[in-house]
């Protein structure tokens, strides 16, 4: 038997007044979202399809579902979550996945800045993000575990990453697909060429990516990536400790 979907119209409803609704239903698809804050916030094994615009903290300490956006979201995609999938049909503000410790993300074009900010593990948790475009500056500042897959799809000639990427990273790892030669990255870390086994490790999130927004994935494969990765595991010794 199916699951009944419940039709919800957001047009012209306080965010307090969608998410009262949302947290007495079920399943639910909702239309005309704009700005409306908090959607999904602390959800648990339920799917949620939105059409339009939700704003800042959408999924925010999610544990489970799945959201899918058909269009852009606001900052803070994913806030602390904890587990589940959130896919968006276009591109997402500032510090999406901040402190996020599972589930994954998925995002068609671009991020903003701060993407992956205290992305962590735990556990048997290993969060994930995968922005298909490229993102603003300070990718992954303070990163500590989990993974961030760059694409640089349809960045039209400019940096697939802007400035200070992985500032203060101490965990996890970066993929960029792209040889990053212009790119200035911190003495922390270490910056190289991923090898066959690294690339053996996103292969099922990038084919994931490409199901998701009909991308083609012998292409992507086809490129050169480079893996970030912390070559400390106390970087901030490094930065401030006095000789």
């Amino acid at each position: 038997m199916m699951k009944k979907i419940k039709n919800i119209d957001a047009g012209g409803l306080e965010f307090s007044e969608l998410n009262d609704i949302i947290r007495k239903s079920g399943d639910c698809s909702i239309e005309n979202a704009c700005g409306q804050r908090f959607i999904a916030a602390g959800m648990s094994y339920r799917n949620i399809k939105i059409t339009g615009t939700p704003g800042n903290a959408l999924g925010a300490y999610l544990n489970g579902g799945y959201v899918e956006v058909f269009g852009n979201a606001q900052d803070a995609v994913g806030d602390t979550m904890n587990d589940g999938s959130i896919i968006i049909h276009g591109s997402i503000g500032d510090a999406a996945g901040y402190a996020m410790r599972g589930g994954e993300i998925y995002v068609k074009t671009d991020a903003g800045y701060r993407a992956g900010i205290h992305m962590k593990a735990y556990k048997e948790k290993v969060p994930v993000m995968v922005i298909g475009g490229r993102t603003g500056s300070f990718l992954g500042e303070y990163q500590a575990g989990g993974l961030i897959i760059v694409l640089g799809l349809n960045t039209d000639g400019k940096p697939i990453v802007g400035n200070f990427p992985c500032t203060g990273m101490h965990g996890g790892k970066l993929f960029l697909r792209s040889g990053c030669e212009n790119i200035i990255f911190p003495k922390q870390v270490t910056a190289k060429k991923a090898s066959d086994e690294e690339i053996a490790e996103i292969a099922k999130y990038i084919k994931k990516y490409c199901e998701l927004y009909k991308a083609n994935y012998n292409e992507i494969m086809s490129s050169e990536f480079t893996v970030v990765t912390p070559d400390s595991k106390n970087p901030y010794k490094q930065m401030y400790v006095q000789n």
